[in-house]
């Protein structure tokens, strides 16, 4: 019994770190080229959740009825129309203040943070919102000799396989690809990134696209595992996902992924096997274990300073 709960839990686990790994890298992907915290970030994955059922209605009405058609679709055009989102924060709540004090700009992600809940609030309705199942099934594992069996669904396994592709996706693009080395050159030193030819303002702005679009991904994968989600969801799980940043050492993407395991395999854990109710202090207080014994992180690499 022990044994299928362990199972069990960590699959859980498996999952719900899948999820916190790929909001967490559109909060260390900011981090790292401009070293502030996207706090409105949480929204973005709120926000891609709402588009996920409006375009599930909108291909509904249409007619649109295959499953693999109507997931690929809501896919693309959640993650197009959140990746616009995620553009227009930089252009409006950042990129005015780059040249400010460090305060200025967390200000005023706290501020566009409000601004999108009561926007999702006044359009859409205070009151929790659902989506129908679309993936549906599962696979089971049965101990031998026994009925007992540990279930993991097909979209708890598309979750798990989208962060992993997201992942390596992007540890490709920023190690092998121009727009890689033109992002590592932006986070060394701005200034002289534009003195020899990078458009800098195109690639701070391109990774808030790529960030968005990962918590895109999340937030349509997420929709279809629970059904329900209200204008509260990106708080909550945005705070994790930057724990999770954090924890692993934020400007590391896989640094991110790794945090994102930890958490959920950690709240996983203590509520199948201790308490629920207290699952959220446990995770944080490994965080805080870890960051008196590493400061930057599992796998960040501290900080230094430029003379």
């Amino acid at each position: 019994m022990d044994l299928i709960i362990f199972v069990q839990q960590l699959i859980n686990g498996l999952v719900l770190g899948s999820i916190y790994g790929l909001i967490a890298v559109g909060y260390t992907m900011v981090y790292g080229i401009i070293g502030m915290i996207n706090f409105a970030h949480g929204e973005i994955y709120m926000i891609s959740a709402y588009l996920t059922a409006v375009f599930l209605a909108l291909l509904a009405t249409l007619g649109i009825q295959s499953v693999p058609l109507v997931l690929l679709l809501v896919l693309l055009l959640t993650t197009l129309f959140t990746a616009l989102y995620g553009w227009s924060i930089e252009r409006v709540a950042y990129r005015p203040l780059r040249s400010s004090t460090r305060l200025a700009p967390l200000i005023s992600a706290i501020g566009m943070t409000l601004v999108l809940q009561n926007y999702v609030r006044l359009g859409q309705g205070a009151k929790s919102q659902g989506v129908p199942p679309l993936i549906e099934g599962h696979f089971r594992l049965f101990l031998t000799g026994s009925d007992q069996f540990v279930q993991i669904t097909y979209i708890q396994c598309l979750i798990i396989v989208a962060a992993l592709l997201g992942m390596s996706l992007l540890t490709y693009l920023m190690q092998k690809t121009t727009l890689g080395r033109s992002c590592r050159a932006t986070q060394q030193d701005r200034i002289m990134a534009g003195l020899l030819g990078v458009n800098t303002d195109r690639i701070i702005s391109t990774v808030f696209v790529l960030g968005s679009a990962m918590a895109a991904i999340a937030g349509v994968l997420v929709s279809l595992n629970y059904g329900s989600f209200d204008f509260h969801i990106g708080f909550v799980t945005g705070i994790k996902a930057f724990t999770a940043a954090v924890l692993g050492g934020i400007g590391s993407l896989p640094g991110a992924m790794l945090g994102g395991l930890i958490l959920g395999l950690s709240e996983s854990f203590f509520s199948g096997f201790v308490n629920t109710d207290y699952k959220d202090v446990f995770a944080f207080s490994i965080l805080v274990l870890v960051l008196i014994f590493k400061p930057s992180g599992l796998l960040g690499v501290p900080e230094v300073e430029k003379v």
